[in-house]
Parts: structure tokens; sequence; C-alpha cells
């Protein structure tokens, strides 16, 4: 890798690459997640899934598609968002007549146009006027994993990109006190995430007018620090006071059964947050994972591993480990270096060195990818050691 003292830019693009966690696609702009990469997704979307659960938020899911006239009927909202619309106008596509290939069907032009989603308020609070009525039905709380679009001009793989994967939660609430409460309640729960699970420490605020939300009353944010020095937004928060119900007539009858406006959230954390584990915890020598967010712990990198008995005793200690822990062994042809150097690209927190010495010796070596310290263990104690070490080494990268 090149180093990041020298273009932390390059260093950067090439480790997404190199640790095999995204590429660029054929679309501009889009990304392709490769399987690496997307299993770091699913332990973020199964730490905070179940974060937003304890909260009695609900998944749901809405339509990728947004009629044009939705976004005109909140215009902050709409001028905030209308430069990155990607805008689908023709629903068929025909043989060229003309010769090989197709084109757009002239005759299979959209009465209206539809918005691929940049964001789900429009399409989400259109819905809610018919599920809101009577304050029984307050609060609603919904979220959704989905992938948005948004015609970014200058893009890089996970930071900004066309197309990227997220959850969005949008609430109402009978008051604007309650909006408030959960707005900062849904930041403290991606705070606690970051700090906790991706050993990440942030900054909490409220962001300027000038770069809050389009349409929100407030919106608050954590900023994260990288190692180039710049703060990347991490996770954001929004306030939209009553904006939403005004613009698509939402009303509820209260307990003194009286007509009330409802008020509203939004909330949402991206893939980029995948950026912001490597650029606050990676080094010179690639990606270093966090072990609670890791979608493998602990790799088994047996020595001369074609000498009797070497590879059992690999496979028998995964199989200890197992239940415990996220673990595998790298059985296969590659030398022990180039398999130390791809689990150090790829930041697999630990390793387990085991050869015939070791064997001989009834015990085995751990390996922190963060410091690189070595730890010498007996083989009947390596789960209790292990634990002890992925433990301290969370709360070390913190």
């Amino acid at each position: 890798l090149t180093k990041r003292s020298v273009d932390y830019s390059r260093w950067y693009n090439e480790l997404v690459v190199k640790a095999d966690l995204a590429e660029q696609s054929d679309v501009r702009g889009c990304m392709i997640i490769k399987p690496y990469g997307y299993a770091i997704w699913e332990k973020i979307q199964q730490e905070l899934d179940a974060r937003f659960k304890e909260t009695d938020v609900q998944n749901v899911y809405f339509p990728m598609l947004i009629p044009k006239s939705f976004l005109s009927k909140e215009a902050e909202h709409v001028e905030g968002f209308a430069k990155e619309c990607a805008v689908v106008t023709h629903y068929r596509l025909k043989a060229n007549p003309e010769g090989d290939g197709v084109v757009v069907d002239p005759a299979a032009k959209l009465e209206e146009e539809l918005i691929i989603r940049p964001t789900s308020e429009t399409t989400i609070w259109n819905t809610y006027r018919k599920w809101i009525h009577s304050w029984r039905d307050l609060p609603l709380c919904c979220n959704q994993w989905c992938n948005v679009m948004r015609w970014e001009m200058r893009t890089r793989l996970f930071l900004r990109t066309a197309e990227f994967l997220w959850q969005e939660g949008h609430t109402a609430h009978a008051t604007a006190e309650e909006a408030k409460e959960r707005t900062e309640q849904m930041l403290n729960v991606y705070a606690d995430f970051c700090e906790q699970v991706l050993a990440i420490p942030l900054v909490k605020g409220r962001k300027t007018e000038k770069e809050k939300f389009a349409g929100a009353e407030a919106t608050y944010t954590i900023e994260a620090l990288m190692h180039d020095c710049k703060a990347l937004q991490s996770g954001t928060s929004h306030n939209f006071g009553n904006g939403f119900a005004k613009a698509f007539g939402i009303e509820y009858t209260n307990k003194e059964n009286k007509l009330s406006p409802v008020y509203e959230t939004s909330w949402g954390m991206s893939t980029r947050i995948i950026g912001a584990i490597i650029m606050v915890h990676g080094d010179d020598s690639g990606l270093v994972l966090p072990p609670r967010i890791a979608p493998v712990q602990t790799m088994i990198i047996p020595i001369q591993q074609k000498k009797d008995g070497v590879l059992d005793k690999a496979f028998e200690i995964r199989d200890t480990l197992k239940s415990n822990f996220s673990v595998k062994v790298d059985d296969s042809d590659k030398s022990p270096g180039w398999k130390f150097s791809e689990q150090e690209i790829q930041g697999i927190p630990t390793r387990i060195e085991i050869g015939p010495k070791d064997i001989e010796k009834g015990q085995a070596v751990i390996v922190r990818r963060d410091t690189r310290e070595k730890i010498v263990t007996p083989i009947d104690k390596i789960p209790e050691t292990l634990t002890e070490v992925l433990e301290t080494m969370q709360n070390d990268m913190y």
C-alpha cells in the first residue's frame, strides 16, 4: 500500500480494493460491494437493527420509485435534492430497427416521471397520511433498510457514491417535544453503536442552519475524526417539526377529540460508516477491524501444514472456538508469510499460529493485528486467552 503520510487519498483507494471490500462498477459513481465488504455491512445492520428495535422501531419497505408530484409538495426538501435526482421517463425498450441492440420505445413514455429515491420522506409521509387517524396511532416508528440514488459528481468508494445502502428511520409523534426527544434518542443510539462496537470516538452536535438536512427544523450529527485530520459526518438525526404533515395534510384526532398536526423525525446511517472504520483504524499495512464488527475475529494459520497432525490440530482448535468466536482456518497452499499479509490487509483482529514445534510444546501463538503483539498460550487455554485479547484490543482501539 501507498503510505498514508505520502498520499492519504491513494492509500484509502488502494486499501478498499486490496482488502477486497469493494470495486468500481460499470455505472459511473456506483460500486460493487464484495463479499467481505458486505459481511461488514451485515454486522453493522445486525447491531443497529437490534438497537432500533429496543426503542420500539419496526422495519418496513417502501418503493424505490417516487412520483415526481410528491417531491413538489415540500418545496425546501425538493430544492435540497433536485440537482441529484435520477428520473425515470419510460417503461419499455424495443429492438433497434436500425441495427443491433435496443432503444427506448418512444411510445412507452410515462404520464408522470418517477424519481429514483434520493431519500424517502415524501413517499413515506404520503403513506403515513393513510395510517394516522387518532392519538391511538401514535407514535408511529418505522425504519427501512434500502438503497438510494443521488447523482453525485465526485465519488469515492463507500464515502460518497451515486448509489449507496443505508437505513432511514421515519417517526410520527403527537407533540413537538416527543419528536425532539426521539431525534436526540436516535443520535445517542448511533453514538453508542459507534463507540461501543466500532471503537470510534465521536463529537455529537447540531448542524448549522446552512448544513442542516433539506426541510428539517434541526439536524443533529455524529462526527468522527479521520487520520487526515478531517471530520466525517457518520450519522444524522433530523427533527422535521410538522413540515411534511402540513405538506401532505396529516392530522390526527387527539384525546380531546380535536384535530392536531403530527410532528416528524428521520434519521439515517449509510455504508459511509465503513469508510469511517477504514480511515479511523487503518494503517500502512491495511485495514484494522475492531473485534466486535469483524466478520472473522481470528484466522488460524497452520505452519508447515503438510506435516502430519498440523492441519488436524488447526481444525480442532477451530471447532473448539467456533461456538463463541467467528473463526476460520487458512488451509490454502500459500506460504505462511503470504497468509499473514492477507490477514493483515483485511484487518482480521487476530491470528493463531500453530506449527509442529508448537504442537510438541502444547502451545499456540496469538498475534494482535493492531499492535502485532505475540501472545504464547497453552492450546487448552486458547478460548480464555482469545477472549481477553479481543476485549483488550476493542478497548485499546477505542
